[in-house]
């Protein structure tokens, strides 16, 4: 379970979280949405324990992540932040293998070979291991980081805008790979992922955390928070839902 008690953030005499208390338990995809400088970057960073709270607790599976080691937090969760900055050099597999790191400290073994093949494989990079990154379409490259992340074999993974310069086909392809990767089964993964593309929220998220000006709109089931009236409110503009084949669209009121 991740849980925030209380937490206000600041930087530079600014308050960027104020009072964000919430909870949610593993399995499924956590949306964070909300119009821009909500806070939602932040946020992830904050239940990463890269940035300590003003006030307040953060914890995931009941440890308090700012106080935890970094190794061992690096065994808790893996963070793909925005725009990562890697050497156009590498190749997808020495990208990917950096995801292991936190388990071989520089010595890779057997088990760090396979979970790197397994995470080539389970994003479709494969055929693509031995490409350097610049030699990669956007959608391949983020696709690359994303296996990178999930190599790190943590049960959650924190994803902060993956989505962002991808056309829609990419995107899709990226987010129907992570909604079968946190469905029940012994290889479940657990996904917190900034959104801006409010369709694909109401496609995959599970759960949604909103959040405006720093504060705490509304968190829990999608089915039950993601409304009309709710989204008009946090982006100021009229929005609705609608059923389109089976499935939740947003759309302008």
């Amino acid at each position: 379970m991740i849980r925030l008690d209380d937490v206000s953030v600041e930087k530079s005499g600014s308050r960027i979280l104020s009072d964000v208390s919430l909870a949610f338990g593993q399995g499924g995809i956590t949306a964070l949405i909300g119009p821009n400088g909500a806070g939602k970057s932040t946020l992830l960073h904050t239940i990463a324990g890269l940035i300590a709270p003003a006030r307040g607790r953060v914890e995931v599976e009941g440890v308090d992540i700012t106080r935890a080691r970094p190794p061992e937090r690096a065994h808790r969760l893996a963070l793909l932040a925005q725009n990562e900055r890697v050497t156009a050099r590498l190749t997808v597999r020495e990208l990917v293998g950096f995801g292991r790191w936190p388990h071989h400290r520089g010595r890779p073994r057997e088990v760090d070979r396979r979970m790197i093949a397994e995470a080539l494989d389970t994003f479709d990079l494969t055929t693509l291991a031995e490409r350097q990154l610049d030699a990669l379409s956007g959608g391949q490259r983020q696709r690359a980081f994303v296996a990178m992340a999930w190599a790190q074999e943590t049960p959650w993974l924190l994803l902060d805008e993956p989505l962002s310069a991808l056309d829609p086909r990419h995107a899709r392809d990226i987010m129907d790979r992570l909604h079968a990767l946190t469905r029940p089964g012994a290889a479940r993964r657990s996904v917190v992922i900034v959104l801006h593309d409010l369709g694909v929220a109401a496609r995959y998220a599970d759960r949604i955390v909103a959040l405006k000006d720093g504060r705490l709109v509304v968190s829990g089931p999608r089915v039950l928070t993601m409304t009309g009236a709710m989204l008009s409110d946090l982006f100021e503009t009229g929005l609705t839902i609608e059923r389109v084949a089976g499935r939740d669209v947003v759309v302008p009121a």
